[in-house]
C-alpha cells in the first residue's frame, strides 16, 4: 500500500524520481563567554565567515549566470546585499566587543533582533523576508561551525534527476541545485510567500512545504512521486500509480507549449468581455519578465525594499531613480506603485524583552506614513515626479477609515503646491486609490470608493484579519480559506462597490493568480487582475476559454451556499465551464 503524505503545494506540476535526502538543518548555537583578549580574533573569525559566504555566494551566481534569468539571479543578489549590510557585517561584531560572546552566538542574537523587526511588518509578503536573513545568517554560522552544505550527507552527491527533501532550502541552494538538474523538492518547512517558493514557481520545480517529518518517513534513493497541484508526496508507488502520474506529465507537457502561444495575445473571455492582468513586482528587474509574458502593466509595485537593510530611508531622488527605472522598462504600460508597507524599519534594542503582542495591528503601512510625513512626503514627491515620464498609479496600504483618506489627499496637494512653485513636472491626475486588506475596509467600501480612484482588494491580509488567522503559522493554516463565505461576500462587496461608483477594482493578492478561483472571480464581476508572472499565462488561458455571463449565475449561487460541500461542489461546476 502506498504511503501518501500532505503539504502545501506551491509550486505546480508532477515530478517522478529518486529522493534525495538531505540531513542537514538549522545548525545548534554553542553560547559561551571569550576573555577580552580573544575580542579582535573572534570578530576576525566572524569577519572571515562573511567573506567566505559572500564568496561561495559569487561563486554559485557565476555559475548559473548566462542559464537563467535576471530575475532568478537576482535573488542571489539579495542575500550578497544583505552581507554587506551593517545590521550584519558590522551589529555582530559589536555583540562580539561588548558582550563577549562567541561569533556564532552575536550572530543569533541579530538573526533573533532582525526577526522581530520583519515580524513587524504588516505586508505578509515581506514578513515572509525573515526566511531570507535566516538562511544567510544560517550560512555564516555553519561556517563558523565547519558544518558547510557540502559536508553533510547526501548533499555530495549532484541532485540531478532527483527529488530533493531537506528541512528546508534556501535560494542560493535552490538555484544551485537547479542548475545541476533537481526534478522537484520537498520540504517540512517554509511557506508559499518565500523567496524559495517564489523561485520554485518562477523556474517551475514542482514543490511542496510545510511536509512534516517527511525525512523520517521517506529513504534516500527511493522512488516517489511529487504532486505539486495537489500538495501530495506518494511513495511505495505501484506500477498503476505511476502509469497515472507518467500520463499526467505528459498532459503538462502538452498544456505548457499550449500557453506559450499565449504571449503576445489578448485576454478576453468568449463573449467578448475583456480582462486586464497585470503583475506583482518588488525590483526594477522584474519588470522585463512581465512583458515577456504579455502582462498590461504592474498593478502592484512594492517599495518596501528600497527602505530595507540600510540605516537611513532613501532620498526623493534614491526613490525617483528606482520608479524611473520601472517606467522606462515597462515602455508604456501602467505602473501601480503601492507606497510604503512596513512598520518601525529597526525595532529599538532596549525593547527586546517586550515585542508588540499584535504586530500587524500597530503602527503599520498607512498609519505610520501619516505619523512620520516627512517620510511619508518624499515618497510622494517622488512618485508624482515620475509620473511626468509614463503612466502611474498611487496605491495607499492598510486604509481603515475615511479620515486617512482625507489626510492622504491633503498631504499629495501640499506636494503638488511644492513641485509646482519648483518646477517640477508631474501628471496632475494621476489616480490615487487604495487597498482593501482591512475588513472595515471592505464593509466601507461604497464611502471608499465615493474618495478614491481605484481599489485593489489585497485578499492575502484581507483573508487573513477577516479569519483571525496567520497563514505563515503551521498551527493554524488549515483555518485559511478563500472560500470562506465572509471573505467571498466582502470581494464580491468590494466589486460591487467599485462599479456602482464607475471605478476601477483590481486583485493584488495571492488568490488573483491562483487558477483554481479565475472562474469564481470572473463570475463575481472582478475584470482586472495582478498577480506573480509565472502565473500569467494559466491565468490567461482559462479567461480566454470562459464564458463571463455564463459564471455570474454560479457564482451566485456559491455566495449564498451554506456548507463547504456545496461550496466545492459549485466551485468544480466552475472550473468545468
Amino acid at each position: 500500500m502506498s504511503l501518501l503524505l500532505v503539504g502545501t503545494g506551491v509550486a505546480r506540476g508532477v515530478a517522478i524520481g529518486k529522493a534525495h535526502v538531505l540531513q542537514h538543518g538549522r545548525p545548534d548555537i554553542p553560547e559561551y563567554t571569550i576573555p577580552r583578549r580573544a575580542v579582535d580574533a573572534e570578530v576576525a573569525r566572524l569577519r572571515a565567515a562573511l567573506e567566505r559566504t559572500r564568496s561561495e555566494l559569487e561563486a554559485i551566481r557565476d555559475q548559473v549566470s548566462g542559464t537563467l534569468s535576471t530575475e532568478i539571479v537576482s535573488f542571489l543578489d539579495t542575500h550578497l546585499l544583505m552581507l554587506r549590510d551593517s545590521s550584519l557585517s558590522e551589529a555582530p561584531a559589536e555583540h562580539i566587543r561588548t558582550r563577549l560572546c562567541n561569533a556564532e552566538w552575536a550572530l543569533e542574537q541579530q538573526r533573533d533582533l532582525l526577526a522581530r523587526m520583519f515580524a513587524g511588518m504588516d505586508d505578509e509578503y515581506l514578513r515572509s523576508r525573515s526566511e531570507d536573513v535566516d538562511h544567510v545568517i544560517g550560512r555564516v554560522q555553519r561556517i563558523l561551525l565547519e558544518q558547510e552544505t557540502r559536508g553533510h550527507r547526501g548533499a555530495q552527491r549532484r541532485p540531478e534527476g532527483r527529488v530533493v527533501l531537506a528541512e528546508d532550502l534556501n535560494p542560493a541552494d535552490l538555484v544551485l541545485m537547479h542548475h545541476q538538474g533537481l526534478l522537484a523538492c520537498v520540504t517540512e518547512s517554509g511557506g508559499p510567500l518565500s523567496h524559495t517558493a517564489i523561485l520554485a514557481r518562477s523556474l517551475r520545480i514542482p514543490t511542496i512545504v510545510g511536509v512534516h517529518h517527511v525525512r523520517d518517513y521517506i529513504r534516500d534513493d527511493e522512488l516517489i512521486v511529487v504532486d505539486g497541484d495537489r500538495g501530495t508526496v506518494l511513495a511505495d508507488v505501484d506500477e498503476a500509480s505511476l502509469a497515472h502520474y507518467r500520463k499526467r506529465q505528459q498532459q503538462q507537457r502538452r498544456y505548457r507549449a499550449t500557453l506559450a502561444r499565449l504571449r503576445g495575445k489578448p485576454a478576453i473571455t468568449r463573449d467578448g468581455r475583456p480582462i486586464k492582468l497585470q503583475g506583482n513586482i518588488e525590483l526594477p528587474e522584474d519588470a522585463a519578465q512581465l512583458r515577456e509574458n504579455g502582462a498590461e502593466g504592474v498593478g502592484l509595485y512594492r517599495t518596501e525594499f528600497l527602505f530595507m537593510n540600510r540605516e537611513a530611508p532613501p532620498d526623493e531622488e534614491e526613490q525617483l531613480r528606482a520608479y524611473l527605472g520601472v517606467v522606462h522598462a515597462l515602455e508604456g504600460a501602467p505602473l501601480t506603485i503601492r507606497t510604503l508597507d512596513l512598520g518601525a524599519d529597526k525595532p529599538d534594542p532596549g525593547a527586546a524583552g517586550a515585542p508588540c503582542m499584535n504586530p500587524a495591528l500597530g503602527l503599520r503601512a498607512i498609519r505610520r506614513c501619516l505619523r512620520e510625513t516627512a517620510l511619508f512626503k518624499a515618497q510622494l514627491r517622488a512618485i508624482l515626479r515620475a509620473s511626468a515620464h509614463g503612466p502611474v498609479r498611487m496605491m495607499i496600504p492598510m486604509l481603515s477609515n475615511l479620515h486617512e483618506i482625507a489626510q492622504v489627499r491633503a498631504l499629495i496637494a501640499e506636494v503638488k503646491d511644492e513641485l509646482r512653485a519648483q518646477g517640477e513636472p508631474f501628471d496632475a491626475d494621476l489616480d490615487v486609490g487604495g487597498m482593501i486588506e482591512v475588513p472595515a475596509a471592505a464593509v466601507a467600501a461604497p464611502l471608499f470608493a465615493a474618495r478614491l480612484d481605484f481599489l485593489s482588494l489585497g485578499t492575502n491580509d484581507l483573508i487573513q484579519y477577516t479569519l483571525a488567522i496567520d497563514r505563515v503559522d503551521d498551527e493554524v493554516t488549515y483555518l485559511y480559506d478563500p472560500l470562506h463565505p465572509a471573505v467571498l461576500r466582502l470581494i464580491h462587496g468590494v466589486i460591487q462597490a467599485g462599479r456602482r461608483a464607475g471605478i476601477p477594482v483590481s486583485m493584488c493578492g495571492e488568490m488573483a493568480g491562483d487558477v483554481r478561483y479565475t472562474r469564481l472571480l470572473l463570475g463575481l464581476g472582478l475584470a482586472e487582475f495582478s498577480m506573480h508572472p509565472a502565473s500569467l499565462l494559466e491565468v490567461k488561458h482559462i479567461v480566454n476559454d470562459s464564458h463571463a455571463g455564463e459564471l455570474a449565475d454560479l457564482a451566485a449561487r456559491l455566495l449564498a451556499a451554506e456548507t463547504p460541500e456545496e461550496t466545492e461542489e459549485l466551485l468544480a461546476r466552475l472550473g468545468a465551464r
